[in-house]
Parts: structure tokens; C-alpha cells; sequence
């Protein structure tokens, strides 16, 4: 029998993948687990959105619509896009040449490293991060090289200790704000740093701005194409899963460069057949509400919020000093004291407390010392699982 290729050797399983296979195990055994692991909204998606791809799926005046989503392009859905970021942050994109919609924004940001590394090119990866940076440059056969994110840098790296040997086989500059796992937010300043530093080195800026409208406080998350002269070394990616609850329904887009965008589409029609038309329409239709009146969010937003401050208060009462955070859907904290690593706190929940976090080592080195928690659970659940954590820990 053939042998699998270098890169599944060096692949491994995904983090969640791993984690959720643990908890399927315990459950199997009779043990009542609760997750606190993965971002995957449990609020519904917004009934007009709802509705809208009802209305498209049956339009018996659109023979068109069970047909290829790329071979049957839709205007509808990157006019919405461009109206978005006109409205949103007041960046102009041309809807034919700098946008490309995608089935989610995950298999963009795995397939833009198709169209950039080869063999011996660099991808900068921020660590701790989203697991698909790296994978999309090992699927790529390329290397990735860890930019460790601090909490005395407020989690962004410092693009000065990049050694010179490694940007010269640099390609491309992952960044991700709000960040996916530590919460963290950044201001207009810092992508103007981002910007100029990838003009002086020839790299594409690819930022993941998943969670830039899961804001609180008053914090309104910029996009890095606010910055002038951004769309000349950078491309965003979106998605409507997170501020919509349509992590299911898989869309989103790629803006901004329009020789990166052109390069992923190219990807993309070489490998998937594009979105389902009436879920475009429906896509078309959220980023429509959202321009005429934001607020159509704000019952995710405050839901969140809502979990947010229970649980940050929880812990605190626990003895774990954390810091309550102002976007994503997640609480980035450190572990209680007396534990060695994350692994082993993340252990000692599932084994105590049969609750599952993430450990924060399980993406990368730099997030050793932390775990996170998902926000995206009833109300309910994360109280009790709150609950257990606080009397396992008064138990250890």
C-alpha cells in the first residue's frame, strides 16, 4: 500500500479534533463532561438571514440556484462585502477585483499559502495562534517561524526580533485581531507599524479579522486596511460565523490585495466550486442588515458579554487574577499557581471537575502558563462548569 505523503506525517491531528475526541471518550464511559473548548456559537443565526435563504432555496423564478456557486458567480454577495467595509470602516474595495468570497474563512487562510510559499519559504506565525497558520504553511511543503505574542506586549509580536536570516525567506506576515486565543485587541497604530514593517521586508500582511465586530466596552476593532497604502502588502479575512452565528453555514471572504485576492481565487477554482447560491443571498443579505442598522448583532454580542463577565468574575473569586477581555468569544487566563504546565491543568479539569479547556501550550510554546475558555455555551452549562472548576481547585 502507498505511503501517506511528508506533510500528513508531519500534520497530526487538530488541536480540537484531539481535545473533542477525549471528551467523546469519557462521555462513552458514562462520565457527564462539560466543554468549554471550541468557538463554535450555540446562539441562532438572526431570523432574517434565516428567512432570506428560505426565500432564495425555493424561488422557483431562479433556475439558477442549485447550480455552481463559481461557475454561477453572484454579485450580490461581494457588492454586500464592499458595502460592509464602506460602511463599516470606511475602506473603498472594487468587488470584482479585490474580493473573493470563501467557503469560510479557514480554507482561505489554509489555501492563501498555496499561492505564496514554496519549498523553503517562511511564513511568520504568531504563537500563541490559531492552528491553521502553520498548517497552511506545512501543507504548502514550506516552514513557519513562531512570533511569540507576550503579555507585556499586550500580545502582539515584535516584528524587531524577526532574525534577519528568516525574513529574507519570508513571505508572508500572519496577524489576528481581536486575537484567537488571548483576546487580545490592538488600535489603528499598530497595523501602521504592521504595514510599514511588512513594505520594508517584501511581505504579504494576511490578518484574520474573524472576531472584529465581537467587541465590548466601547472598543470598535479597526481593519488593517484602514491604514493608507495597507492594500499594497496585505489582505484580510472574514466571516460572518462568529457575529451572525453561522459558523455552519460556511462563508466569508478574503479583501484588499488585488494580486493575492486573484492568486486565491485562481486556488479556489482549481479546487472547490464556491458557495451555495442561496447561501450566498443569505450572506448578502446579513452584511445589508448589519449596514442599515448594526444592532442586529447586538442580542450575539451581549450574550457574550454577558458569559464574559460571569466567568472572568468566577475566576477571580477563585483565586486566578484575569483579565476580563474586550472582543472575541473567548477568556484568556493564566493557570492557578501549583501547576507545572497547561497540559496538566487542562488534565487535572477533565479528571476532577470533568470540565475540558484548552491549554494554551496546545498553541505553541508561547502559550504555555495560560488555558482558554469558549464562551459559546448556554448559560447555564458554563455556570455549572464554573461551579466544578471552583470546587476542584478548593479540593487540589
Amino acid at each position: 500500500m502507498a505511503q501517506p505523503s511528508r506533510r500528513m506525517t508531519q500534520l497530526g491531528p487538530y488541536l480540537f479534533s484531539a481535545i473533542g475526541a477525549k471528551v467523546r471518550e469519557l462521555r462513552a464511559k458514562g462520565v457527564q463532561v462539560i466543554s468549554l473548548g471550541i468557538g463554535d456559537p450555540d446562539v441562532p443565526t438572526p431570523d432574517p438571514v434565516v428567512l432570506e435563504l428560505v426565500r432564495a432555496a425555493t424561488d422557483v423564478h431562479d433556475p439558477d440556484r442549485f447550480r455552481y456557486g463559481s461557475d454561477w458567480p453572484l454579485d450580490a454577495f461581494p457588492n454586500a462585502v464592499a458595502q460592509y467595509y464602506r460602511h463599516r470602516f470606511g475602506v473603498e474595495l472594487d468587488p470584482k477585483s479585490e474580493i473573493v468570497p470563501l467557503i469560510g474563512s479557514k480554507e482561505g487562510i489554509a489555501h492563501i499559502a498555496l499561492c505564496y510559499l514554496d519549498p523553503g519559504d517562511v511564513a511568520l506565525v504568531p504563537e500563541p495562534g490559531y492552528p491553521v497558520y502553520k498548517i497552511g504553511a506545512l501543507l504548502a511543503l514550506a516552514e513557519s517561524y513562531p512570533m511569540p505574542l507576550l503579555a507585556d506586549r499586550n500580545w502582539t509580536p515584535d516584528f524587531s526580533a524577526i532574525p534577519s536570516e528568516v525574513l529574507k525567506r519570508a513571505k508572508l506576515l500572519w496577524l489576528n485581531y481581536p486575537n484567537n486565543p488571548t483576546a487580545a485587541c490592538v488600535t489603528l497604530d499598530f497595523f501602521a507599524e504592521a504595514v510599514a514593517f511588512a513594505r520594508r521586508h517584501g511581505l504579504l500582511i494576511c490578518h484574520d479579522a474573524a472576531y472584529v465586530d465581537i467587541t465590548y466596552d466601547g472598543y470598535v476593532a479597526p481593519s488593517i486596511l484602514q491604514v493608507p497604502g495597507a492594500k499594497e502588502v496585505a489582505i484580510e479575512f472574514g466571516s460572518l460565523s462568529k457575529p451572525f452565528a453561522m459558523t455552519g453555514w460556511r462563508i466569508g471572504w478574503a479583501v484588499g490585495n488585488s494580486e493575492a485576492v486573484r492568486l486565491l481565487a485562481t486556488v479556489k477554482d482549481n479546487i472547490d466550486s464556491g458557495i451555495f447560491r442561496p447561501i450566498q443571498r443569505a450572506g448578502a443579505k446579513a452584511l445589508q442588515l448589519f449596514c442599515q442598522d448594526p444592532s442586529i448583532i447586538r442580542p450575539v454580542v451581549d450574550t457574550y458579554q454577558r458569559r464574559r463577565d460571569f466567568v472572568v468574575q468566577a475566576l477571580r473569586q477563585a483565586g486566578i487574577p484575569v483579565e476580563a477581555p474586550k472582543g472575541t468569544l473567548y477568556v484568556w487566563s493564566p493557570i492557578p499557581d501549583g501547576f507545572a504546565n497547561s497540559q496538566e491543568f487542562a488534565t487535572f479539569l477533565l479528571e476532577r471537575a470533568h470540565v475540558a479547556v484548552t491549554p494554551g501550550g496546545g498553541y505553541g510554546p508561547a502559550g504555555e502558563g495560560y488555558f482558554r475558555i469558549s464562551l459559546t455555551y448556554p448559560d447555564a452549562v458554563i455556570g455549572e462548569a464554573m461551579e466544578r472548576i471552583t470546587a476542584a481547585l478548593k479540593r487540589s
